[in-house]
């Protein structure tokens, strides 16, 4: 099982499963991040936090707790 966290930048992924409960997989699923989305990863900040990823056309930061929720392949 790979994570969003996992991936280097310039990777294109996608989306295979959401892990979380309730408000904070909501919050992921609002932002477009749902199962079969393609996730580009744009940058990642010098301490690893926060991620840039391009999602349905739009960018996106995500903290690195949130990218850890997000199973993909």
């Amino acid at each position: 099982m790979k994570t969003l966290k996992q991936i280097p930048c310039g990777k294109t992924v996608k989306v295979t499963k959401l892990h979380g409960e309730g408000a904070v997989k909501r919050r992921i699923m609002d932002m477009g991040i749902t199962k079969g989305a393609d996730l580009f990863v744009r940058k990642v900040a010098p301490l690893g936090d926060p991620l840039e990823v391009t999602v349905r056309g739009y960018e996106l930061s995500l903290r690195k707790a949130d990218a850890e929720m997000i199973e993909v392949e």
